[in-house]
C-alpha cells in the first residue's frame, strides 16, 4: 500500500501579516511546489528546498501551519516532524510551506577571547524592581546637567562618579572587538544599517530627539558607550566614556531654525575594544523604536521575549522593566497618546451621536478637568432591546487593565436564541455607589429617548410589542456596590425587578461565613444555594433549605435573612427566565478584554466595532432560517414537547384547567400560568400546558413568548451600527464643546503583574460534580442513590 502524498508548496522571501483576529497570512516572495510522502528523509527534503531557493542548508529553516491553526508556525527540524506535518494534514491534497534564512550565533564556548563576567543592573546597585513608571518624554530629552546622562527608569548610562549604569556585551556573545566595533557576524548583521548614522561635521537633523537617537544607534553599531557632557533643547555635547579617549562630538541648532547640525567632532578612539567595559545607549526609546514593527504584526510580543531578542539580534542585555518601557513606548506610538484620546473624548462623543443619531454618548470630569466617566448607548443597541429581546437586563463590571486603569460597567441583554446582546456600557474611574447610580440614570435616559424616537414612526414593530412604553422589567445585578438602593430609587416610578445574582450572593456567602468550614463543605453549601434558588416550588425551596441548615446553621440563618424573594424562583414575583447570574455577557466582556489596554476612544471604537460585526453577522444568519422560532428556543420546544404523556384534562373553570397525571397541575391558557411554574419560568408552554392546548386543537407556537420568535429576533439585529469616520480632534473652534478640557485620571496601573486568584466561592463552584446518570449535582453516578434504587 502507498503512503501518504503530499505537494508541498514551499514558500521563501515573503512577509507574514497578521489580521486583526491574530491570523498570520504570508505576502510576497516565490513558491515552488514539490511532491513529498511520508518515507522522504528529512535530509533529502532539506537539501532539495535548499536547490529550490538556493538557500544556505546551515542558517535555513522550515516551518508550516497546522491545518486548523493560522497563528502558530511549526518548525520542521528532523524525520518525525516531516511525518508529523504529513500526517497533520490528513486527506488534505497540498501543504504550504514556509523558507526562512537566519544567522546562526556561535556558542560562547567557541567564541576566542570571551569573558566570562558582566556588569549588571543589579550587580550595579540598581534596584531591578523599580516601579514601571512610564513617563511621557525620555528624561535625556530635557536633560540639561553637564556630565550626567540621567533617566528615572535607569535605562541610559552616564557618568558613574554619579551612580550611572553600565550595560555591558553578555559574555556570551563578546569576542574580540575591531576597530568599528563589529564583535560577531550576527551582531554586525543587525546594526549595519547604523555605521553611518553619524557622518560628521555638517551633518544635519530635524530636532534633538532625532540626534539623539541617531547617536545611540551609532554607538550601538560601533560597539562603545559615551556621556552626555551638555544635553539640552538646543546644543548636545558627547564625549566617549572610556577615559581618556579623544572621541567627542558637539551639535548645536542653526539660529532661526529647530535643525541641529555637527559642529565638531573627533571621531578617533583609543580605548581598546578587547577589554571593553563599557555599555550601550539601551535607552526605552531605543527599544521602542526597534520593537515597533514587530510589536505591529505581533500585539502580544511580551516583554521576556523583548529581552531575548534584544540580546540575539544586538548582543544588550535588558532587565524586564527596561523591555516593558520600551513597549509601552511603542505602544503609543502605535496607537496614539492616552493623554490625546482623552482629550479627544468631547469632540468624539458628538461623532457618536452624529454619525448614529439616537445615541447616546456622554462624560463627566471632576473639578480639576480629570476624566471621571463616559457612557455610551448606541441607538442600534437601544433599539434592539426595546423591540426584539425580553425585558430582562444583567449589570455587570470589569477591572480594566489600561495605564489608568478604571472600571467598566455593562447591560446586556438576551436575544431570542439565548445569546449576549449588548445595550449600553460604560467607563468610570471607579466601581462605586455613586458611578452605578449615574450609569443606571443614563440607562434610563437612553432608553426612554429610543422608546420616544419610535412611538409613532414604527407602528409595525409597536404593534409587536405592545407592552414597549409600559412593559415590566427585571434586572439581574449584585445587590452590593449601592445597586440595590440604586436600582430601587432611579426606577421607582417603573415596575423593575432587581433579581440578584446567585454568583455574587453565594461569593458573600462564603466570605461572611465565620465558622472553620472545609473546600469539601463550602462547595455542598453553594450547591444546596443554587438548588435552593431554582426550587419552583415553596416546598421545593424548604427541601433545599433544610439541607443547608443540616451542614451549618449559620449558614441557614444568613441565607433566610437575604431575601430569597429578590433571587429564589420559588417566591421571586418577575420574570427572568431561568438566567440567575449577572454575567452573562462573557463574549461581550471578552471584548473588552481584548481592546481595554488601548487610549480609551480606541477602545470604545473597537468594541462599537465588534457590536457593528456582530448585529450585520447575526442578521444576515437569521434571514436564513424558516423556523417560527430560533433555533434554540426550537430545540427546547421540541423536548418539551416529548414530554407530553397522555393526561387526563379536566375543565376548572374559565380558562384554567386541571391536568392529571403523576401530579395534578392547573394550567391557565389565557394567562400563560401552570402550578408547575416551567410556563413561567422559561417562556415557553410546558409539558401540561401542551396536554390542554392539544386538547383544546390550537398552534401550541401562539402560547410561546414572543421574544423567542424569528421575527422578534430579526427586529432584534434590523438596525444598523454606523462607522465613526475620524475621532482626530479638530481645532478648538470648530468644536461645539470646544472648550471642555478633559485629561487622564490620577490613577495608575500599579508594578507587577494583576491577581488572577479566584476566591474560594467560585473555585467551590467551578469544580462541583454533576451527575451524568439523574443530571443531579454533588455527586457522580457511581454514588448516584437514584440508580441504586432501580436495583
Amino acid at each position: 500500500m502507498a503512503g501518504k502524498r503530499v505537494i508541498a508548496i514551499c514558500q521563501s522571501g515573503g512577509e507574514f501579516e497578521t489580521d486583526k483576529d491574530g491570523f498570520l497570512s504570508y505576502k510576497g516572495g516565490d513558491a515552488h511546489a514539490m511532491e513529498i510522502d511520508d518515507k522522504m528523509k528529512y535530509k533529502d527534503f532539506k537539501t532539495e528546498v535548499a536547490e529550490m531557493f538556493n538557500s544556505n542548508l546551515n542558517t535555513m529553516t522550515v516551518k508550516y501551519f497546522l491545518p486548523s491553526n493560522k497563528k502558530t508556525l511549526i518548525t520542521i527540524s528532523n524525520d518525525k516532524d516531516l511525518k508529523r506535518m504529513i500526517k497533520f494534514h490528513g486527506d488534505a491534497e497540498t501543504a504550504e510551506i514556509f523558507v526562512m534564512t537566519e544567522v546562526v550565533v556561535p556558542e560562547a564556548s567557541h567564541m576566542p577571547g570571551s569573558r566570562s563576567s558582566r556588569t549588571t543592573l543589579s550587580e550595579a546597585g540598581v534596584p531591578v524592581d523599580a516601579p514601571p513608571n512610564v513617563m511621557e518624554e525620555d528624561v535625556a530629552d530635557d536633560s540639561n546637567q553637564a556630565g550626567l546622562l540621567l533617566d528615572a527608569n535607569f535605562d541610559i548610562v552616564g557618568d558613574t562618579n554619579h551612580g550611572d549604569v553600565d550595560i555591558d556585551i553578555p559574555a556570551e556573545i563578546a569576542a574580540p572587538i575591531n576597530a568599528v566595533g563589529s564583535y560577531n557576524e550576527k551582531h554586525a548583521k543587525a546594526t549595519e544599517m547604523w555605521q553611518n548614522n553619524i557622518t560628521g561635521v555638517g551633518q544635519r537633523f530635524n530636532s534633538v530627539h532625532e540626534f539623539r537617537e541617531a547617536l545611540r544607534k551609532y554607538a550601538i553599531a560601533h560597539q562603545f558607550a559615551f556621556k552626555y557632557k551638555k544635553n539640552d533643547s538646543h546644543r548636545v555635547t558627547v564625549k566617549c566614556k572610556e577615559e581618556g579617549c579623544p572621541w567627542r562630538i558637539h551639535a548645536s541648532r542653526l539660529s532661526t531654525t529647530q535643525l541641529i547640525c555637527i559642529k565638531k567632532m573627533n571621531p578617533t578612539h583609543t580605548c581598546e575594544g578587547a577589554t571593553l567595559k563599557n555599555g550601550y545607549q539601551a535607552t526605552r526609546s531605543w527599544v521602542a523604536s526597534i520593537i515597533k514593527e514587530k510589536l505591529k504584526a505581533f500585539p502580544n510580543y511580551k516583554p521576556k521575549d523583548i529581552v531575548q531578542d534584544i540580546k540575539q539580534d544586538y548582543g544588550i542585555q535588558l532587565n524586564y522593566f527596561q523591555a516593558w518601557r520600551g513597549k509601552e513606548i511603542a505602544k503609543e506610538q502605535i496607537q496614539g497618546s492616552y493623554k490625546e484620546a482623552y482629550r479627544q473624548l468631547p469632540y468624539f462623543c458628538e461623532k457618536i451621536m452624529e454619525t448614529n443619531p439616537g445615541s447616546l454618548a456622554t462624560f463627566t470630569t471632576k473639578e480639576n478637568s480629570s476624566f471621571h466617566r463616559l457612557f455610551i448607548a448606541f441607538h442600534a443597541s437601544l433599539y434592539g432591546f426595546e423591540h426584539g429581546c425580553r425585558p430582562l437586563l444583567f449589570l455587570d463590571s470589569l477591572l480594566l487593565r489600561s495605564k489608568y486603569q478604571g472600571t467598566f460597567l455593562a447591560a446586556t441583554a438576551a436575544d431570542g436564541n439565548d445569546d449576549v446582546f449588548p445595550v449600553a456600557f460604560a467607563v468610570v474611574d471607579s466601581e462605586s455607589d455613586d458611578n452605578w447610580r449615574w450609569f443606571l440614570l443614563q440607562l434610563k435616559t437612553a432608553l426612554s429617548r429610543c422608546r420616544d424616537m419610535t412611538a409613532g414612526v414604527d407602528r409595525e414593530a409597536i404593534a409587536i410589542n405592545t407592552l414597549s412604553a409600559s412593559r415590566s422589567m427585571t434586572i439581574v445585578a449584585d445587590r452590593e456596590k449601592g445597586l440595590r438602593e440604586s436600582i430601587a430609587e432611579v426606577f421607582k416610578d417603573d415596575e423593575i425587578y432587581h433579581a440578584y445574582c446567585l454568583r455574587y450572593l453565594s461569593e458573600q456567602l462564603i466570605r461572611d461565613l465565620k465558622g472553620q468550614f472545609s473546600h469539601e463543605v463550602k462547595r455542598l453549601m453553594v450547591e444546596d444555594l443554587f438548588a435552593t434558588a431554582y426550587a419552583t416550588r415553596p416546598e421545593g425551596f424548604q427541601r433545599c433549605i433544610e439541607s443547608i441548615k443540616s451542614i451549618s446553621v449559620e449558614a441557614y440563618n444568613w441565607i433566610m435573612q437575604s431575601e430569597p424573594e429578590h433571587w429564589a424562583n420559588a417566591f421571586f414575583p418577575g420574570a427572568r427566565y431561568n438566567h440567575m447570574t449577572s454575567n452573562f455577557g462573557e463574549l461581550f466582556y471578552s471584548w473588552v478584554s481584548d481592546a481595554n489596554e488601548l487610549p480609551i476612544t480606541q477602545m470604545v471604537d473597537a468594541i462599537r466595532g465588534k457590536i457593528m460585526e456582530l448585529i450585520y453577522t447575526r442578521r444576515t444568519e437569521s434571514n436564513q432560517w424558516i423556523t417560527r422560532l430560533t433555533p434554540s428556543m426550537e430545540e427546547k420546544f421540541e423536548k418539551e414537547s416529548l414530554k407530553v404523556r397522555p393526561h387526563q384534562v379536566l375543565t376548572a373553570s374559565g380558562s384554567t384547567y386541571e391536568v392529571r397525571g403523576e401530579s395534578i397541575e392547573l394550567v391557565d391558557i389565557a394567562n400563560c400560568n401552570c402550578t408547575c411554574k416551567g410556563w413561567q419560568l422559561s417562556g415557553l408552554p410546558c409539558c401540561h400546558a401542551l396536554t390542554v392546548i392539544g386538547c383544546l386543537g390550537r398552534d401550541p407556537y401562539d402560547y410561546c413568548a414572543r421574544y423567542f420568535t424569528t421575527n422578534s429576533y430579526r427586529l432584534t439585529y434590523s438596525e444598523s451600527l454606523n462607522p465613526i469616520p475620524s475621532i482626530e480632534r479638530p481645532g478648538r473652534k470648530d468644536s461645539s464643546q470646544g472648550a471642555v478640557t478633559v485629561t487622564p485620571p490620577p490613577t495608575r496601573r500599579p508594578p507587577g503583574r494583576p491577581t488572577t486568584k479566584k476566591n474560594a466561592s467560585q473555585e467551590s463552584m467551578k469544580r462541583q460534580l454533576q451527575c451524568s446518570r439523574c443530571k443531579g449535582t454533588g455527586h457522580n453516578k457511581s454514588t448516584c442513590k437514584e440508580f441504586a434504587l432501580e436495583f
